[in-house]
């Protein structure tokens, strides 16, 4: 059996010679799986020039002077997707201070009473790089997420906007192209309390926000209603092919948003989506996006009746583009469980390819940042892991992060907690080695 710590040791002795911006990085003697069209190179090597994937193949050759790790066979992946999540947002669900995921204030209204819905509101002014919760999930191999504003029953089931952003430490970690609104239809005490009249209200807001044919006559638009000015503004850019996340768990529900989407020429991404295996033809012949959590199979409300653990297998197996996701409330804290999500919809007749998919290339092209981050690919930005197993098996964990081909400290505030109060070794090993 491989001794993964001395490999470990010997990365970390290779990388102590790296510098903060690499010019050339050389993995030799990889098991690469690039998530894109060359599959799985049972023995690879993998290329980095400033950043950048410059090569992938076999029995490469390393650029003069590049910084050289043989990962003597351990498998190499992109890096991975944390999730619709609020990582960089939310810090402790507890402190309300740490928590900027919401449109948490009481919403004025319009002249006729209704509430006001707030569609322009963006989660990404709020995102902060260096939040003390992303070095935890990174150095699991979490390398980028899908932003999400959160749904208060209080408050509009149009829950806002968010983006996806990389964990590059850079201050702006915003991706061009990832803007996405979010519709969260699970609830119906934001929408009159019936689905109906969700529904009813969701075509009067689109109604309202229909593009007018000049921004003069856009301004001229009456003061009240359920949108104001801006968000009027804001739903009409999505109503011109933008990508919308809607959240819904019924076979009804998600034909409803298929027929409703291509009505107003939204861009759907199916998301919970607990019965979707029901209507997975309709899926497919949409070309729709669905967003699942694989361990969801016992139902928390009527609507998730459908829930069963082969939901991601199923939609796979009809042709559906399929990415992996946790929805629950402590989804960001537990990201870096996506792993075992999609470990989870192997054991349950996923292919294994097609499960690291839904974890890496899918859920990039679904939000539109595909052709930079992903799958190892020339010419996409090099966010890599190193594993010390199967990187799907909860035992595995990350022996090395690379973001932008430069080495992630696999350090975080836990560890350093856990250096500095855990007791002396004993008999029994530590499960880490230590400062790691």
């Amino acid at each position: 059996m491989r001794d993964t710590t001395l490999i470990a040791g010997a990365i970390a002795l290779a990388l102590a010679t790296l510098p903060v911006q690499a010019a050339s990085l050389f993995i030799d003697n990889a098991k690469v799986h690039t998530a894109g069209p060359q599959g799985t190179l049972a023995t690879g090597d993998v290329v980095v020039t400033d950043g950048v994937i410059a090569a992938v193949g076999p029995q490469l050759a390393a650029p003069a002077g590049a910084t050289v790790i043989d990962a003597k066979g351990q498998p190499l992946t992109p890096g991975l997707f944390a999730g619709l999540s609020a990582l960089g947002l939310v810090d402790i669900n507890a402190e309300q201070t740490t928590v900027q995921n919401a449109f948490g204030t009481p919403t004025p209204h319009g002249q006729d009473g209704e509430t006001r819905w707030r569609p322009e509101f963006d989660v990404m002014p709020a995102y902060n790089p260096r939040s003390s919760v992303i070095p935890v999930n990174r150095k699991e191999g979490l390398t980028f997420s899908a932003l999400t504003p959160a749904a208060l029953e209080e408050s509009s089931f149009i829950t806002g906007q968010g983006g996806v952003v990389r964990f590059d430490g850079g201050w702006d970690g915003a991706m061009a192209g990832g803007d996405t609104l979010y519709i969260d239809l699970r609830a119906t005490t934001a929408g009159g309390g019936s689905r109906a009249s969700q529904y009813m209200l969701l075509d009067q807001a689109i109604r309202e926000a229909r593009p007018a044919p000049s921004p003069m006559m856009m301004a001229a638009l009456p003061s009240h209603g359920l949108l104001t000015p801006a968000g009027r503004d804001a739903l009409s850019r999505y109503l011109r092919g933008g990508r919308v996340v809607f959240f819904v768990d019924r076979a009804v529900d998600i034909l409803r948003v298929l027929e409703l989407s291509k009505k107003h020429g939204f861009q759907p991404v199916i998301a919970s989506a607990s019965g979707a295996w029901e209507v997975a033809s309709q899926l497919a012949a949409a070309k729709a996006t669905v967003i699942v959590d694989p361990l969801q199979n016992l139902p928390s409300s009527f609507d998730m009746l459908g829930a069963r653990l082969d939901n991601a297998a199923l939609l796979r197996e009809a042709g559906v583009r399929v990415v992996i996701s946790q929805f629950d409330d402590m989804g960001t804290h537990n990201a870096r469980k996506i792993r075992q999500l999609a470990g989870n919809a192997v054991a349950n007749g996923m292919r294994w390819e097609d499960a690291l998919v839904a974890i890496t290339a899918e859920p990039a092209r679904a939000f539109g940042v595909a052709d930079r981050i992903g799958s190892i690919e020339v010419g996409r930005r090099a966010d890599l892991v190193l594993w010390n197993g199967d990187p799907l098996d909860v035992t595995t964990t990350a022996t090395q992060v690379f973001v932008d081909g430069k080495a992630v400290p696999m350090r975080s505030r836990q560890t350093r907690l856990r250096d500095r109060y855990m007791a002396a070794p004993g008999e029994l090993p530590r499960h880490y080695p230590q400062g790691r």
